[in-house]
């Protein structure tokens, strides 16, 4: 097992700058990792950057929050996809879930879905704010609206990823959606540890660091 081709090496920091965007890709080509993951407006620059290699671009949409409209949500993906993004990470409409509004969030992600057709769609459905009940609702509407993955986290809430949670979205989904674990996950220990739970991708800004502290016998 490479951990380096499960990392989605990310910066999503609002003070980021181009300079700092360029780094994080440079840092992805040389520890190859699967993707790394950017605001929006910065997806033509990693483009630029990461053209002809085998690194993937991955872009937030309706971030952090999740609570603008649908049709703002839908454009969002669909331009980032055609400045060169190939993976979309939306943010759930968590208050919408919370209201017990089940149709107005599927509705959401299958427009968001709708609009990028085959790109992987990855469901943000914050975790920290749900309870068990809502993680187990909010994956079977990610189901329903045919995404790819859930995601535990946006990184900008109270809290990120918990072992707890991931298992219960890895029962709630069985093998249908895969999942993505972020939010605090900063050593190749915990990162190795919520693979083996059954996660097939992590968010981190800390990729290189858990590259440099991996030992060769925890990385295969």
């Amino acid at each position: 097992m490479e951990l380096n081709k499960y990392i989605d090496h990310t910066l999503l920091s609002p003070s980021a700058t181009e300079g700092d965007i360029l780094q994080l890709c440079k840092e992805a080509l040389e520890h190859e990792f699967y993707s790394i993951c950017v605001n929006s407006c910065y997806v033509p620059i990693a483009k630029q950057a990461l053209d002809k290699s085998n690194v993937n671009i991955c872009t937030v949409v309706g971030f952090p929050l999740g609570a603008m409209s649908s049709e703002a949500k839908a454009f969002e993906a669909k331009n980032a996809i055609e400045h060169g993004a190939t993976e979309i990470d939306m943010v759930m409409n968590i208050g919408r879930l919370k209201s017990k509004n089940y149709l107005a969030v599927l509705k959401d992600i299958s427009a968001v879905k709708t609009a990028i057709g085959d790109v992987p769609l990855k469901v943000i459905i914050e975790i920290s704010e749900l309870s068990k009940n809502e993680i187990v609702k909010a994956c079977e509407i990610c189901i329903d609206a045919k995404a790819d993955f859930v995601k535990t986290s946006t990184g900008f809430s109270k809290s990120g990823a918990t072992l707890t949670a991931v298992k219960i979205m890895k029962k709630s989904v069985k093998n249908v959606l895969k999942i993505k674990a972020s939010g605090g996950i900063r050593d190749a220990e915990t990162a190795l540890k919520y693979i083996e739970v059954g996660v097939h991708r992590i968010g981190a800004s800390s990729g290189v660091a858990m590259m440099s502290n991996l030992t060769s016998h925890s990385a295969y």
